[in-house]
């Protein structure tokens, strides 16, 4: 990957990140369209994705001999925390709504502080933690407002914070290898990863792995071209041009996105209290992330952009 890449014009991020939002957004959509077993969806979301990529990883030529054992092993170890990732939020939306679900997925960079302070030590500002504590108020409303919904509802809320607690692990494994493996050939990697361990599981349940309709396998492409390729990708190609903090700042635009699709095309209805919630949340991010990004811009002020943090940007959410 070339260090000395000429600056996009704004418009042209701008227009880039939207279009990754909104591709994002589409996931709670197509996977609330399927009638799939959703380790099935998952399964084959990541194999057509890892399918797609494959022609440009090759012809990007990573260098390989130069991972140590110890790389190919966290890999393997973040490609699996993925997998989890996949399988409790997919899982989520077959119990909860898709704003209670996506909203809940905003909470990845809270979490995301949480495992770098007590593995890695990293600490924040007192800014920063005020504003974790409010989105963790807002977690706990749409919590106590599901309650009052059904006991389903509640359990698809905390399906989707497991699986916002395992892309946070993950991420927290791509960190240690991002100076190191090309973000590429990494994504490529730990789809296949991913993908291998829904194989292994869907076998071990006996889960039909074929004869669905070709609607469903329309789905599973749908999966793998517009909220993958169109969102995570481009959000991992996107660091080559911004800092990880201004592409993980996309984590508050799919909840709203995924919502006015769910109300639009599924029928769903906001609550006042997802309302509320939702609102608290986002604004407890984003201050969150306006207060701990200091950090960030020292560490990347006299350093061009290369692999670094390319492995732990927002590319598995949703």
């Amino acid at each position: 990957m070339s260090d000395n890449r000429s600056p996009l014009p704004r418009w042209v991020l701008l227009a880039l990140l939207v279009t990754g939002i909104i591709a994002i957004s589409f996931s709670s959509i197509f996977i609330r369209w399927s009638h799939a077993p959703s380790s099935v969806m998952a399964m084959y979301r990541l194999f057509f994705t890892a399918v797609l990529m494959g022609p440009f990883v090759w012809r990007s030529k990573p260098d390989l001999k130069a991972l140590s054992s110890s790389d190919w092993g966290l890999m393997a170890v973040s490609g699996l925390f993925l997998a989890l990732h996949f399988l409790f939020w997919m899982e989520s939306l077959a119990f909860t709504s898709v704003a209670s679900s996506t909203i809940i997925l905003a909470l990845e960079p809270i979490l995301i502080l949480a495992g770098a302070y007590w593995l890695f030590k990293e600490r924040t500002t007192r800014k920063a933690v005020l504003g974790l504590a409010v989105a963790i108020l807002g977690a706990s409303l749409i919590g106590w407002g599901d309650i009052g919904i059904s006991g389903r509802a509640l359990t698809g809320d905390l399906l989707s914070l497991a699986g916002t607690a395992a892309v946070a692990l993950h991420l927290l494994v791509g960190q240690r290898l991002a100076s190191r493996v090309p973000s590429l050939f990494y994504s490529f990697f730990i789809f296949l990863v991913a993908g291998t361990a829904f194989l292994i599981y869907n076998l071990a349940r006996g889960t039909a792995l074929g004869g669905y309709p070709t609607r469903e396998w329309g789905i599973f492409l749908l999966l793998a071209v517009v909220p993958t390729v169109f969102g995570h990708v481009l959000f991992n190609w996107l660091l080559q041009y911004v800092n990880a903090v201004t592409v993980s700042m996309s984590v508050l635009g799919e909840p709203v996105g995924a919502t006015i699709l769910a109300y639009l095309l599924l029928d769903e209805k906001l609550t006042l209290t997802q309302g509320a919630a939702g609102l608290v949340i986002i604004w407890g991010v984003w201050y969150f992330m306006r207060h701990n990004q200091v950090r960030y811009a020292v560490e990347e002020a006299d350093k061009p952009v290369k692999h670094k943090k390319a492995a732990s940007g927002p590319s598995v959410t949703g």
